[in-house]
């Protein structure tokens, strides 16, 4: 596997998908239905939602500890005791394989007096704090500690690490600290399906590529800029010419998944050769955001890309960018599409994301009208105003 330091860039699909069982027409009308003659324009955020430290640490409490966020790959659990920690919503978790190959997700906490039990990835037969050496089961419950029988009273059978929900999506692994949250079927609904389509051999999949891109804005800066082609045509001349079709560029809402849909560029002008007689979607390139905070993204050819996002706090964010094929195998078309999307439309939303959060800061900044066209396609941004919604809803 190989590591690179930086990434982000846009994802998306295929167009005239206006299938998936009618979620597309039923949402477009929730996404653009002002009439133009009567409707006030729709303002974009105001500045403080990206520059208050107090609304992202309202964000930590609430938004992001309850949604679905990526954790990391099932792969990554091959044999009983294979472990790996991760953030989420400023919390360090880990996932664990147990001994009857269930996937486990614990807070990385001692019951005994809070010290860290696990770091990075690895095996381990048993979770033993390097605290004071209390020792659980790959289960959570305690199993021994040094001279807890002179305790009195105490009932080891009811300490146990405090569990955190994990679903295996299509091999993705996503954890969520609300133990009431619905399924992420139903928050994003059809997706699932989509994806075995797009990329049947997806629960194959092994990571081979992986970009980290560290950004100097707010979160949701940087899940705007992907969240919109608007401005793809302008910026991103190798995206816009070498790989889709600006012209069918399309996103609608599908539950909580805003899902983009486009046509790959005419074969002599895409940037890397496709077969497209390999799959029926294979002439098409598709995203889905998950929201918050992640997206699955396939290139034309059925290449299975992904972005999560992970906030440091108010004006940083840590985007990580992965690459998949089948068993993790060598793939020169794989990287060298790593590398050019690194290289280009990465490197350009970096600067464009930057610039926009110094522009958030600025006294002058008032927020102007969102271009929500009723048509839907490349030049509205009627997905902005969903996602906005949302945001807005993830702090009330």
């Amino acid at each position: 596997m190989r590591y690179y330091l930086n990434d982000c860039s846009l994802v998306n699909l295929t167009v005239g998908q206006r299938h998936v069982e009618g979620v597309f027409e039923t949402t477009r009308n929730d996404m653009t239905s002002e009439n133009s003659s009567t409707a006030t324009p729709v303002k974009s955020l105001d500045a403080r939602y990206y520059t208050d430290p107090a609304i992202f640490a309202q964000e930590q409490q609430g938004l992001l500890a309850r949604t679905w966020q990526y954790a990391g790959h099932r792969s990554q659990l091959q044999k009983p005791g294979d472990y790996f920690t991760f953030e989420l919503a400023g919390e360090n978790l880990f996932c664990v394989l147990t001994r009857e190959h269930e996937i486990k997700g614990y807070y990385n906490v001692c019951q005994h007096r809070a010290h860290r039990l696990l770091t990075g990835e690895g095996n381990s037969a048993l979770i033993v704090c390097p605290y004071h050496a209390w020792t659980y089961e790959l289960t959570g419950q305690l199993r021994s500690g040094p001279n807890l029988n002179s305790v009195a009273g105490l009932d080891k059978s009811s300490v146990c690490l405090s569990e955190v929900r994990i679903e295996d999506f299509c091999g993705f692994l996503f954890a969520n600290l609300d133990a009431d949250a619905k399924p992420m079927d139903e928050w994003f609904p059809n997706v699932r399906k989509e994806l075995t389509e797009y990329v049947p051999q997806i629960e194959s999949l092994k990571s081979l590529e992986w970009v980290e891109i560290p950004e100097k804005c707010n979160w949701k800066v940087s899940v705007e800029n992907y969240s919109e082609c608007y401005h793809c045509q302008l910026n991103h001349p190798t995206f816009a010419t070498g790989v889709v079709k600006p012209s069918t560029y399309d996103i609608q809402a599908q539950g909580h998944c805003l899902r983009h849909t486009t046509e790959c560029q005419q074969l002599d002008k895409m940037t890397y050769p496709i077969d497209l007689n390999s799959n029926e979607h294979a002439g098409h390139y598709s995203s889905w955001f998950l929201w918050p905070m992640f997206s699955f993204q396939v290139y034309p050819g059925n290449i299975l890309n992904t972005y999560h996002w992970r906030p440091v706090n108010h004006e940083q964010v840590v985007l990580w960018r992965g690459w998949y094929t089948i068993d993790g195998s060598d793939a020169d078309v794989v990287h060298e599409l790593a590398v050019q999307d690194r290289q280009t439309t990465v490197e350009e939303d970096i600067h464009l994301v930057e610039s926009v959060q110094q522009g958030l800061k600025s006294r002058g900044y008032v927020p102007g009208p969102l271009v929500v066209d009723p048509s839907g396609g490349v030049n509205s941004e009627h997905s902005i105003k969903v996602l906005q919604k949302w945001m807005r809803e993830g702090v009330e």
